[in-house]
């Protein structure tokens, strides 16, 4: 049913500006116009990290879902989890249109959307509905445009959407708020993973959601080597990486190529890899890493999981293949990991490092149960 939806449905929304068909779909998701009964996903493809149980290590990146209208639906269409936001403890408009454009030729997307959101308040109510139904869902923060104090910002967040978030994202990479990634500079992310996390332990009850932090792909190997440092002298429980870059790479084809903004899609695939080997290496397997850029195919999403990702995220390859592709690329992905004689993902993270044991949900289990008590 999926494939009939895609094959009728996407030529349509390619005719129509790329923002406009955005909101349509997000418009018919939540109001429950989405294809059900995807088949039950293979056993080889679970994973536990963080006290979570993923059916599948395949999620929706964050960007899609901005007011968290549309998770369930997509947990429906075959994802084990979904990411949503980004949001801001204020409503905000975004920037000026258009900000969304296509790039076919390429398999990319480039946007400047500037984290265009209705505000915590609809984004927790929205949380609220949808208590106790499963599926992992988690809260991607950033902050407004205009304030003076992203760290404040940051920690609204996190006492809005902790007691009602599997899992927490700071939003430091978007290239479309200005000096946002600054915050990835070493001194300015220890104060705001510390403030951040003060918050998280200082939320009501005895569960803590993990936080992790989402990382630019256009970073030097010295920033690289700062934020692994950072993550790993500090309590954050994961990295992304990455968001979507402000490179334009030579052999662009597409007439849409030159707009401002960050690209994601096919470009992304390989400086987002690159990046996510040199994490991987420098934290060795000690806190989990998502994978993030550039996901079309069961491969590369193995490539990604190879390379050090315990978990991975794709986006922009939903506007060209369909909701179908997500069932194509687990049904890859499980006939890549038994051809290479891997019993679980698990077993596959960080497997083009043989040096490194690939830990990585052992290890943050445990110092998560040590430092909270979980």
């Amino acid at each position: 049913m999926i494939t009939a939806t895609s094959r009728y449905l996407l030529p349509w929304l390619r005719l129509l500006p790329a923002e406009t068909a955005h909101k349509l779909t997000i418009r018919a998701l939540s109001a429950g116009w989405y294809p059900r009964g995807v088949p039950g996903d293979d056993v080889i493809l679970a994973t536990r990290i963080w006290d979570l149980d993923f059916p599948n290590p395949v999620g929706l990146a964050a960007g899609f879902d901005k007011n968290a209208d549309a998770a369930d639906a997509m947990l429906q269409w075959g994802f084990g989890f979904v990411e949503c936001g980004t949001v801001t403890p204020r409503p905000q408009v975004g920037n000026p249109l258009p900000r969304l454009f296509r790039l076919p030729e390429d398999h990319a997307v480039i946007n400047r959307m500037g984290f265009n959101n209705a505000g915590l308040t609809t984004f927790a109510a929205k949380l609220t509905k949808r208590q106790g139904l499963p599926g992992i869902v988690g809260s991607n923060l950033g902050k407004n445009r205009d304030s003076a104090d992203a760290t404040a910002d940051y920690c609204t967040g996190v006492r809005s959407l902790g007691p009602l978030s599997d899992y927490l994202v700071i939003n430091v990479s978007s290239p479309n708020t200005p000096g946002l990634r600054e915050l990835q500079r070493r001194s300015a992310l220890r104060n705001i993973i510390d403030e951040v996390t003060a918050a998280r332990d200082g939320l009501p009850g005895t569960r803590r959601p993990p936080l992790l932090v989402k990382v630019a792909p256009d970073l030097t190997q010295d920033e690289v080597e700062d934020i692994a440092a950072t993550a790993l002298d500090t309590d954050v429980d994961g990295l992304i990486i990455s968001n979507t870059t402000v490179a334009r790479p030579a052999e662009l084809r597409s007439a849409n190529a030159p707009e401002p903004g960050g690209l994601s899609g096919a470009p992304l695939f390989e400086p987002s890899t690159a990046r996510l080997r040199a994490f991987y290496r420098l934290i060795g397997g000690r806190i989990p890493l998502i994978g993030a850029g550039g996901i079309s195919n069961g491969e590369q999403a193995y490539a990604k999981i190879r390379a050090g990702a315990s978990l991975v995220q794709l986006y922009t390859a939903l506007v060209y293949q369909g909701p179908g592709l997500v069932n194509e690329i687990k049904r890859d992905l499980a006939t890549l990991l038994r051809r290479d004689g891997f019993s679980s993902v698990t077993a596959a993270v960080g497997a083009d490092h043989p040096q490194i044991p690939p830990k990585a949900g052992s290890a943050t289990t445990a110092r998560r149960e040590n430092d909270h008590g979980a």
